[in-house]
Formats: C-alpha cells, structure tokens, sequence
C-alpha cells in the first residue's frame, strides 16, 4: 500500500475514535444490549474498559449485563 492510502487510512481511523467519548460509548453499549446486540457491545466495553456498575447506572438491565458477565472478568 502506499504512503498516502495508508495515511488517508489512518487519518479516517483517528477521526473516529476521536469522537466517541466513554460516555458515548456507554449509552451506546445500553442501547446495544437492549437490542441484544451483545457483539458490539462486547467490542465497547473491551475497548473502553467499562465495569459492570457504569453499564447498570446508565439504564442497561441487570439481565443483560448479566448475561455477558465473563468480559467484565
């Protein structure tokens, strides 16, 4: 590949983590699993770090956090 695709690449991948914040990825990962959409979620809280008490204080059930109980291991 060359120097610019792979800068332009690199600028895309900066450009979006940029803009996701914790508290952003947080509400995102509520939203994910009350749509048992546990994949992303699970991506999320790997990449962020997020605990299971951040996720159930921000409206997240219990029975899906529970549920995915092994990443926050």
């Amino acid at each position: 590949m060359g120097k610019s695709k792979t800068r332009i690449l690199r600028k895309g991948i900066q450009n979006q983590l940029q803009k996701l914040s914790r508290e952003d990825a947080i509400r995102g990962v509520v939203s994910y699993l009350n749509s048992n959409d546990n994949n992303s979620a699970k991506d999320l809280i790997s990449m962020f770090g997020l605990q299971a008490d951040e996720i159930l204080e921000a409206g997240a059930s219990y029975e899906s956090v529970v549920a995915i109980k092994r990443i926050f291991m």
